[in-house]
């Protein structure tokens, strides 16, 4: 999926809102928080995660980190990083842009709490150098997201 398809699914939803394709690389959260002039925690990284046999995909702040016990808990597994080549399977789009736009219905999508830190958060836009600025709430309602609790600030890895 590229950035042209994640604005196709904007557009078929009348969000209003814009792929924003920055000069800069944003495939990481401390180079996205930089291209666009946010705080790293306001970045909404999308993960392409295996809980047992089932993949999901797990949008959470920027900052934010897996807890594998909160994981476990809320999925029954152990949570699992997709390698590249699964993600571009799953998603068809690449590591570093992972969007949580534009998936099958069928694709589960979780936003974890971390996100409800800050009322704007900027996910993905389907390739390493974009984003999407969205209200938080508004994008967990747009994807049809479940909130979960899965992850650990930086302050409770202390």
């Amino acid at each position: 999926m590229s950035t042209e398809q994640v604005q196709a699914y904007l557009d078929a939803h009348d969000t209003g809102l814009h792929v924003i394709e920055p000069e800069a690389d944003t495939s990481t959260v401390v180079a996205a928080a930089a291209a666009l002039g946010v705080e790293p925690a306001q970045i909404a990284k999308t993960l392409a995660l295996r809980a047992g046999h089932d993949r999901l995909l797990l949008v959470t702040g920027g900052l934010a980190r897996l807890d594998n016990a909160r994981f476990r808990a809320r999925f029954g597994a152990k949570p699992t990083m997709l390698r590249p080549a699964e993600v571009q399977e799953f998603v068809e789009q690449p590591i570093g842009g992972v969007s949580p736009f534009g998936h099958p219905d069928s694709t589960p999508i979780y936003c974890d709490e971390s996100l409800r830190d800050f009322d704007i958060v900027y996910p993905a836009g389907g390739s390493p150098r974009s984003a999407v600025r969205i209200g938080t709430e508004y994008l967990a309602e747009l994807v049809g997201a479940q909130w979960v609790h899965v992850t650990r600030s930086a302050d409770e890895s202390r």
